[in-house]
């Protein structure tokens, strides 16, 4: 019988992720799974936990959003040990993109039962992170920004953070140049953002890059270019089906390797949580972690 130590954020989710945990926690422990739960005070702190209980055999369980999740996983990338999603946060963009259930009694059947499946994750440098594994994707533009505004809103939560979030920072955002090198190969390339996708999702369901898998070994590059701003709104929205990407101003490559450089201070975020400013260097490291899904 496998043994879990749960990691939870617990600021995220509210009293819903509490009730998902809860009765997650109940299932468990009547299929006689021995279950203990640790709550992180910092991603470094949660990180830290998962790496402990991992070096005792034990699957480990990421309770929150994407945060929490590409700061384990990446903390377990590489390790051996396996990772459990259990999705209670903001965005849960990488446990949609595994197929993962809402429902705790669907989601303890998986993590009772479920084989352990390889995934790749992302490697990234910068100067802020040395050395950073995440799981779900890298952006460099307007959408780190608008990552940021919906982190720190207190109004709106889930998908309509995110959106009021990209309103807000389309707004006010210039179009930069950036330089962009992908497995050897330079693409110059002036616009609103650049996005290094391992899963297809981003941004509470956003479907950033349709064709990425998370076992491929690739990374998708999605380049969108400088364009009205009234076509980017357009572009906002047709994110929610993926139809962005047979616009003309929306450029996407595949590859290992992505340096994303630009000509003025630009910011880059990484799974919800990391911030840093470009040059980044983003690199897939295929098959890295074993997940249940």
């Amino acid at each position: 019988m496998r043994q879990f130590t749960a990691v939870v954020n617990p600021t995220a989710g509210g009293s819903a992720g509490a009730a998902t945990l809860l009765r997650l926690a109940r299932l468990l422990r009547e299929a006689g799974a021995p279950l203990e739960t640790e709550y992180s005070l910092s991603l470094a702190h949660a990180r830290d936990l998962a790496r402990r209980a991992g070096e005792r055999g034990r699957v480990v369980l990421a309770v929150g959003g994407d945060g929490i999740a590409g700061g384990i996983g990446g903390a377990l990338s590489g390790t051996g040990t396996v990772l459990g999603l259990v999705p209670a946060g903001r965005g849960n963009d990488f446990a949609r993109a595994l197929g993962l259930p809402d429902d705790p009694a669907a989601l303890a059947g998986i993590l009772l039962h479920g084989e352990p499946r390889r995934v790749d994750t992302l490697e990234v440098e910068s100067a802020a992170h040395p050395r950073t594994v995440v799981l779900g994707s890298v952006y460099a533009g307007v959408d780190a920004l608008a990552n940021r505004h919906a982190n720190r809103s207190r109004l709106l939560r889930g998908a309509a953070s995110y959106y009021a979030g990209g309103l807000r920072a389309v707004a006010a955002w210039r179009p930069a140049d950036y330089r962009v090198t992908l497995d050897g190969r330079e693409h110059a390339h002036r616009g609103y953002t650049v996005v290094a996708a391992n899963s297809p999702y981003y941004g509470s369901g956003r479907l950033i890059a349709p064709a990425a898998r998370v076992d491929d070994g690739l990374l998708d590059a999605v380049l969108i270019r400088e364009a009205p701003r009234r076509l980017f709104f357009a572009l906002m929205n047709e994110l929610r089906t993926g139809a962005h990407v047979h616009r003309p101003e929306v450029r996407v490559l595949r590859g290992r390797e992505l340096r994303v450089e630009a000509s003025r201070p630009v910011p880059c975020g990484a799974d919800g949580e990391v911030e840093a400013v470009l040059p980044v260097t983003v690199r897939v490291r295929p098959g890295d972690l074993a997940v249940l899904y």
